[in-house]
């Protein structure tokens, strides 16, 4: 089976000569649920902003479900690759929520009826159905955070990339946010430094350090391998010990 995301060889180096990433090879199936962790610098972003197009590969390459991620499929690849950046501020920019949602789809020629339906249609999955006339930056932080995915869902993407989704949320926003991800029917890669968070919603880890990954397997077996998670500068929480835990089971 294609994979939904394959990345294979990247290697890429800022204009600076700073080199991010070595030989990276991920592969990602439909339906999967992956936390990609690792310490800061490891080349997390920097991955992240090749899956859509905005960073070019220097070596190997990226496809979504066999499109090569390049110039000519850059408007395909962007509807089927969402990423939910870590600011919603950075995706939330109109004057009402429903502008916001229905941006990415007007821009796809959609609009009307269609239009209309697709953007509740968003809201609803993220429970925001009933703000959809409020201007965003009347909501709260957690609430923004569910209009940016919203942002996305509303493109019907493949692949759903989220940078760092549980930052500054309070419990019961980061728990709203967790029983979202959980029912959404599509491909998900997390980048992540919560780690009980990483258990809680990915059967899977990858950890990249130093622009290569150093492990992929099973989030519960990554975060109770003592020695990798010190080499690679990983922590958990205190008084967080996933041994002590009901294993999750998908």
């Amino acid at each position: 089976m294609t994979p939904v995301l394959d990345v294979r060889g990247l290697a890429y180096a800022y204009p600076d000569g700073h080199q991010a990433l070595f030989g990276v090879d991920l592969h990602v199936h439909q339906g999967e649920r992956v936390a990609l962790l690792g310490p800061n610098g490891a080349g997390k972003t920097t991955l992240v902003l090749h899956l859509n197009g905005i960073l070019t590969a220097g070596a190997g390459s990226v496809a979504v479900s066999g499109l090569p991620v390049e110039k000519a499929n850059l408007a395909e690849i962007r509807r089927r690759v969402g990423v939910v950046f870590q600011d919603p501020d950075d995706q939330l920019f109109m004057g009402t929520v429903r502008a916001d949602v229905g941006f990415g789809p007007a821009n796809l020629g959609i609009k009307g009826d269609e239009l209309d339906a697709r953007v509740m249609r968003a809201l609803e999955r993220v429970g925001m159905e009933e703000y959809v006339d409020r201007p965003p930056h009347h909501l709260s932080f957690g609430q923004r955070r569910r209009v940016a995915v919203a942002t996305v869902l509303a493109m019907e993407p493949e692949i759903l990339v989220l940078d760092e989704p549980s930052s500054n949320l309070d419990p019961a926003s980061r728990r709203e946010l967790a029983d979202i991800l959980r029912s959404l029917d599509v491909t998900v890669l997390m980048v992540t430094h919560d780690l009980p968070y990483a258990l809680e919603l990915c059967p899977r880890s990858v950890i990249l350090s130093g622009g290569t990954v150093v492990a992929d397997g099973s989030t519960y077996d990554v975060l109770t391998d003592d020695a990798l998670m010190k080499e690679h500068r990983l922590e958990l929480p205190f008084g967080f010990d996933p041994r002590t835990m009901a294993r999750p089971h998908d």
